[in-house]
């Protein structure tokens, strides 16, 4: 299991690069799939355009989960030896879980 930051732009300044996302898909797949986990609308907007041009949809899944929790929760999934869609759900699911 591989924990890649892909955030900022190629000069270092806020937003997301479409490079930075695809080198970040590139170093991360090992064969057991990418799990990505977008911080704010903008990156979700490029890592999507960056996923219409990956070709195997299959293996690179984009979760709608917390940044932080659903980090959290992929890593202990992935670590256990769940599977990319296990990872997903994982991840997803975090949204519901109360600090208080």
């Amino acid at each position: 299991m591989t924990i890649i930051a892909a955030g900022g732009t190629d000069d270092g300044d806020l937003g997301t690069s479409a490079a930075k996302v695809e080198r970040g898909l590139s170093d991360a797949e090992s064969g057991a799939g990418v799990v990505v986990l977008p911080d704010l609308g903008s990156a979700v907007l490029t890592v999507r355009a960056v996923l219409e041009d990956h070709g195997d949809a299959e293996s690179v899944l984009l979760a709608d989960a917390p940044f932080v929790e659903g980090a959290v929760a992929a890593t202990v999934t992935a670590a256990a030896g769940g599977d990319i869609k296990a990872v997903v759900a994982a991840a997803e699911e975090a949204r519901h879980v109360r600090k208080l």
